[in-house]
């Protein structure tokens, strides 16, 4: 594939979501509009043909992990089941197989990927696929592969193929040099993990295509995300999850990090809006490529005792884990996302006394409908 001879963003139009037509933004001088003429290849061209503007054709890689069950249902309410593909190299739940379509993908495998899209007309593009922080460091070897071979494999995919792409980058793309209180957008990142760096190469990347080819990269950089639904994957900021689980199964919980280590968070569901609420805004409204998202910020002490206000039992021990504590204490306690306010709309709708109930309730529901004790 020769990159330099197409220039292939759709324009913001051929996405926009029918509730947000007829609105306006004026973000000074206007923006440049970018063509795609796709390369005829049959089957591809008939489908996309036949696809409403307002109803994009999704496949979500790294489907299994944290977001993107979650993601792919709330698509699939919007654009209907089969219109968004979950993937990954995992085997799924029978809920996952009846929930909608599953395909099996490696992100490693370019020919594999580039016939899933080909053949399913696919024009968005959600890159989930990674190797999380304390993982990542376990397997750098893994990691680079995973994190940035198969993230230039979407990219290049996405550009021939003139796919509207979302790549995640995180909290861990910041390091001990970057602004902590609060880190803006636009700073000095140098990050000191293979997880933070690969993070850094996929925002660096995305942007120098859209600017030098048009591809309509787009990406947030999520804060440690909380979730019932899921089990920690590897994440520095695991722990806030762990720790509801542990409330309510046992009343003890063992933090790996500090009582007094602070970092930014997100409920699941606010991450899963702000996603979808990025991928709908028309390209003249966004005056980045990546913009913080963010929610609030605790530190496990604090998180703890908010616990305690519904399981009074809960006691909590601390042993840092020296790997996980350095990576938390090279990243920001709080990010300041107002340029996704601004740019957007962004704003959260649950802070630290709505995350701790909800899980608290989720989780309770859950353990009682599967037969589990609850402390």
């Amino acid at each position: 594939m020769t990159l330099g001879m197409r220039v292939c963003a759709p324009t913001a139009a051929a996405f926009r979501p029918s509730y947000l037509r007829g609105l306006s933004r004026a973000h000074g001088p206007p923006r440049r509009d970018f063509t795609c003429s796709p390369r005829p290849t049959g089957r591809w061209t008939r489908q996309v043909a036949a696809t409403r503007p307002d109803r994009p054709r999704v496949l979500i890689t790294g489907g299994l992990g944290q977001l993107g069950s979650g993601l792919a249902e709330i698509l699939r309410q919007q654009y209907g089941k089969e219109n968004v593909i979950l993937s990954d190299i995992k085997k799924p739940s029978a809920h996952v197989l009846s929930s909608g379509p599953f395909v099996y993908a490696d992100v490693l495998d370019y020919k594999q990927l580039r016939e899933l899209i080909v053949n399913n007309g696919v024009t968005w593009l959600v890159h989930y696929s990674a190797l999380l922080s304390a993982v990542g460091e376990a397997n750098v070897a893994l990691a680079r592969k995973i994190n940035i071979t198969g993230l230039h494999n979407v990219l290049d995919l996405a550009l021939e193929n003139c796919l509207r792409i979302f790549v995640p980058s995180t909290i861990g793309a910041f390091g001990p040099s970057s602004p902590r209180d609060p880190a803006p957008d636009l700073c000095i990142q140098r990050p000191q993990t293979i997880y933070g760096v690969s993070k850094v190469h996929g925002e660096l990347m995305g942007e120098y295509l859209h600017h030098k080819y048009g591809l309509d990269f787009r990406c947030l950089r999520y804060p440690g995300v909380i979730s019932a639904h899921t089990h920690p994957g590897g994440g520095t900021t695991d722990y806030a999850i762990q720790i509801f689980h542990d409330a309510l199964s046992t009343g003890r919980h063992e933090c790996y990090l500090r009582p007094d280590t602070r970092l930014p968070m997100m409920h699941i569901a606010d991450c899963h809006r702000a996603t979808v609420e990025f991928m709908h805004a028309p390209q003249s409204w966004l005056s980045l490529r990546t913009y913080n998202i963010d929610a609030m910020s605790f530190t496990p002490e604090e998180v703890a005792d908010e616990i305690r206000k519904h399981v009074p039992q809960l006691r909590v021990t601390y042993k840092s884990d020296p790997v996980r504590q350095m990576i938390a204490d090279s990243w920001p306690v709080r990010f300041d996302d107002s340029n996704a306010r601004r740019d957007w709309g962004w704003t959260p709708v649950y802070g630290l006394e709505g995350l701790v109930s909800d899980m608290l309730h989720s989780i309770r529901e859950k353990r009682t409908d599967e037969g589990l004790p609850v402390s």
